[in-house]
């Protein structure tokens, strides 16, 4: 009996189930007959199965029709704000340069509110791996003109047709980057018949390639069908392609300097800057900049912080965030803030998410906190539930009524607006949370804190009636009887 040398199934790159579907559709990809982005994502995923490097590759998806990219990808991910993928990826390639970072993208997104990200990005030959999807309309929202749009192409928003003066002409995305200087690999390609498959698989594998040999920027733009925002079968979406949009978009290599250029070439161009210098850029000076913190003596339950901080616009949730995660890096641990806030400047709904620690930190959302501080009654409510079994609430009395409903954590009530009153102005209400931090937890201290001061409160003449609000918080902590 004949052995079984091959097996065909999916790459392993892919997830056996779509678990971030809903569970009816966990087997099946979202997108529609004829459409070109399944394709390419099985072109990707046999190419990180066949260099070896799922480990190492990170996937970043935008809005639109790539936005679910990290629902097939067994790689890491990130889905980041419209057009602003290629900074993203080259903070990510920037921090951890061994990664592998691709960034999936279509014409609405890259060519139009993206169009300076991912111009900048090949300008600086920045070392990341872009797949750009063009199918000449806005696939998702509803086939809207995209700058790649064809003249005399109808879309929802040209019903009578692309005119060139009244909209422009069509953008051609890798004849403008193949006349910069830094990228190494700029190919387009199309997905319709066998033989513009191989080419386009030829195209994805040596995008990637250049990428794993550090030679700098590539780019593969993808002629893709979009049947539903066409109105057309996927069978005449696909001959459209070949016989109409390769006429003003003609497939073809249009840069390849990757053969010129010595392995690990683009990592010889970033400049070596000592973290001394960074400090220095930074302000970050003196004597608080020596101290190495020890997350060893910090008490066990609050080792490690994931700090939930939340109030409303005008008491200072941001600046308190700030405040910790500024003197949590003084200490030479990593740290992360991230805020989020309401329209409105005064009296909207404000928190932050800050988290601090000795190891690399994989995302800034604090989902699950360990300290969680609440400044007014809606925050308590909403995020009580949140904070984990044996976590700290710090919550302020003067604007909340209702005691915490949980008896499985720690609670430490504290009069905050009130004794910022007292000091002199509402303000400093989150510095006095603050103090109460530093004495409660003993994660940073004090000096540091007091010092970061400089760097994060933008007046300095309120720096004095912060650091009173510190030392009153300190002081009821180590007053306070349960």
């Amino acid at each position: 009996m004949a052995q079984v040398k091959d097996v065909l199934q999916k790459p392993s790159s892919f997830y056996d189930r779509f678990f971030r579907k809903p569970d009816r559709y966990q087997e099946d990809t979202h997108y529609c007959p004829g459409c070109g982005h399944g394709v390419l994502h099985k072109l990707i995923a046999e190419a990180i199965d066949d260099f070896g490097i799922r480990d190492r590759t990170i996937m970043i998806s935008p809005v639109g029709c790539s936005v679910f990219v990290y629902y097939y990808f067994d790689t890491g991910n990130f889905q980041v704000a419209h057009g602003r993928a290629p900074a993203v990826a080259t903070g990510i390639k920037r921090t951890h340069p061994d990664a592998i970072v691709i960034s999936y993208q279509g014409d609405g997104d890259l060519a139009a509110i993206g169009g300076n990200n991912i111009l900048q990005a090949a300008n600086r030959g920045e070392n990341i791996t872009v797949f750009f999807v063009n199918n000449a309309i806005y696939g998702m929202t509803g086939g809207q003109m995209a700058p790649t749009t064809l003249i005399g192409q109808k879309t929802m928003t040209s019903p009578y047709g692309r005119k060139a003066e009244w909209e422009g002409y069509p953008m051609k995305v890798s004849e403008l980057l193949s006349t910069l200087e830094a990228p190494a690999y700029i190919e387009r390609v199309a997905l319709t018949d066998g033989k513009n498959l191989m080419k386009a698989r030829k195209a994805v594998r040596k995008a990637i390639q250049t990428q794993i040999d550090g030679k700098g920027f590539s780019l593969v733009e993808v002629l893709s069908a979009c049947p539903s925002g066409w109105r057309m079968t996927p069978v005449d979406a696909k001959k459209w392609v070949d016989e109409v949009m390769t006429k003003t978009f003609p497939p073809g290599v249009y840069k390849d300097v990757s053969n010129e250029r010595e392995v690990g070439s683009w990592a010889r161009h970033l400049e070596k800057v000592p973290v001394e210098k960074y400090h220095e850029i930074l302000g970050l000076t003196g004597t608080a900049m020596e101290v190495e913190g020890d997350m060893n003596e910090v008490p066990e339950n609050f080792r490690n912080p994931r700090v939930l901080i939340a109030g409303f616009g005008g008491q200072g949730i941001l600046l308190l965030g700030q405040t910790l995660a500024e003197a949590g890096m003084r200490h030479g641990w990593n740290s992360t803030w991230i805020p989020s806030y309401g329209p409105e400047m005064r009296g909207g709904t404000a928190n932050c998410h800050v988290k601090i620690s000795e190891t690399p930190i994989g995302s800034p959302v604090v989902s699950e906190p360990n300290i969680l501080i609440t400044m007014n009654q809606p925050s308590l409510e909403r995020f009580e539930k949140s904070l984990v079994p044996g976590g700290l609430l710090i919550y302020n009395t003067s604007m909340i009524d209702t005691k915490p409903q949980r008896s499985d954590i720690d609670i430490l009530p504290i009069p905050a607006t009130e004794m910022a009153d007292e000091i002199g102005s509402l303000r400093v209400a989150n510095m006095v949370i603050v103090g109460a931090i530093l004495e409660k937890t003993k994660i940073l201290q004090k000096d540091i804190v007091l010092d970061s001061l400089n760097t994060v409160v933008k007046h300095k003449k309120f720096i004095p009636m912060n650091t009173q609000a510190i030392e009153k918080g300190i002081e009821y902590v180590r007053n306070f009887k349960q």
